[in-house]
């Protein structure tokens, strides 16, 4: 996944990237027995961005499960879907921003 992201994720890379928000996030990076897509260590905070599969009955249950255990470890973990990104990014990273400023 790293060499082949999701558009969506490309997308809001490049706007996290870089310390562009003022705190570092990693890509696809290993927190426990999980990859997840975006993620600051600092903050304990985890952003996913989600395609249409996460919605079906398997994946969903999936995702539940490892939000459980990843918010155990002390994370907040936010979620968007890829159309939310890729149509609405400016909202995605004001979203971000405001979790991050509240965290």
């Amino acid at each position: 996944m790293r060499k082949e992201p999701t558009e969506a994720e490309s997308v809001l890379w490049e706007r996290l990237r870089r310390k562009n928000l003022g705190i570092r996030f990693y890509r696809q990076h290993i927190i426990d027995e999980f990859i997840v897509d975006f993620a600051c260590l600092e903050r304990f905070l985890i952003i996913e961005v989600d395609g249409k599969y996460h919605y079906t009955g398997e994946q969903k249950e999936n995702d539940n499960k490892r939000e459980k255990r990843l918010q155990q470890l002390g994370y907040t973990i936010i979620r968007f879907t890829n159309e939310a990104v890729m149509c609405d990014i400016d909202n995605t990273i004001n979203k971000i921003k405001e979790i991050i400023n509240n965290n």
